[in-house]
């Protein structure tokens, strides 16, 4: 299995109070890549909020592939907010990319 930190693109079509985004950030913190050696060099972000309202979550999974990671880090994107009360249309999530690897080696 390898490591990879995936930034998931998304969308706050209306405000989203500061606990709500705290809530989401703290359903993800287990795949915080800031708590990884990879997440810490590059000094990464788990949410990070525009003021346009697009956001980044950054995610670190372990996966066999770089697709399996990306839909991984995609679900658990979108179970944290639904989870905290964001719906697909107030929060619609973009396409994953996969912005770091750590394959141990």
């Amino acid at each position: 299995m390898t490591a990879y930190v995936i930034t998931v693109p998304g969308t706050f079509i209306n405000d989203v109070p500061a606990t709500t985004r705290s809530e989401v950030a703290g359903r993800l913190r287990p795949m915080d890549p800031a708590r990884s050696d990879l997440g810490e060099v590059e000094e990464l972000d788990l949410l990070s909020v525009n003021d346009d309202g697009t956001f980044c979550l950054r995610l670190e999974v372990e996966a066999a592939d770089r697709a399996s990671a990306e839909d991984t880090a995609l679900r658990l994107a979108a179970s944290a907010l639904r989870a905290s009360g964001l719906s697909e249309n107030d929060a619609p999530l973009g396409p994953p990319v996969v912005t770091g690897i750590d394959s141990g080696s």
